[in-house]
């Protein structure tokens, strides 16, 4: 692989951290990190913060990517359509140690991190966010803004719907038909669709209400 120069990297956060180390590891030499909270916020572990999103911009002709690295779905998306329109460079980042299928497809500015598994004939949609040993099988799909957390695993078929959030370690039945931004609780058990817009938690999974 021909190693690339300069990764703009948005959102200094946690997920930042994991972006750019998987970043390195795929042969990005360079990470240059911008958050919008700077300059009240101006480092992210070894790396500097040296903007904000209109710093980015810019800047962009000095980059040879860029991933919008914010964890909350809603605002990512919005991050990413506006890079979008401006036509910065948006590229996908997947960890050396995942392992995708040559029949699966990813989306632009998605992030697939290490050890998940992305099975034959799954789509994955723009700027989601497959984390660490999440697993997705067969002809599942996840629409843009999706975020599976750690360790979820999604049985085959599963349809996802945008802005949608996946928690730590649940657990969705083959078939299954979850909504536009919802919340699936960490470690739940999925076995019937789920609505736009709710929270379900539990095993089984049932709408969580306040």
């Amino acid at each position: 692989m021909k190693k690339s120069r300069r990764l703009a990297l948005l959102g200094a956060s946690g997920h930042g951290k994991v972006v750019a180390d998987a970043a390195f590891l795929v042969g990005w030499r360079a990470v240059d990190f911008f958050d919008d909270a700077w300059p009240d916020f101006s480092c992210v572990g070894p790396w500097s913060v040296i903007g904000n999103s209109q710093r980015l911009i810019e800047q962009v002709s000095t980059y040879d990517g860029v991933v919008v690295a914010i964890g909350d779905n809603s605002i990512r998306l919005q991050k990413m359509t506006l890079f979008q329109e401006l036509g910065l460079p948006l590229v996908t980042i997947i960890h050396p140690s995942s392992v995708i299928s040559q029949y699966a497809r990813i989306g632009k500015g998605t992030v697939v991190c290490a050890g998940a598994i992305i099975n034959p004939f799954a789509e994955i949609g723009c700027g989601s966010i497959i984390n660490t040993a999440a697993t997705i099988d067969h002809d599942c799909k996840i629409a843009d803004g999706v975020h599976v957390s750690p360790g979820a695993h999604l049985g085959g078929g599963v349809q996802v719907g945008k802005s949608t959030w996946i928690g730590l370690g649940a657990s969705v039945k083959q078939c299954i038909r979850i909504g536009e931004d919802s919340i699936v609780g960490m470690g739940a058990v999925v076995v019937r669709d789920v609505p736009s817009g709710v929270t379900v938690v539990g095993v089984p999974a049932r709408e969580m209400r306040i």
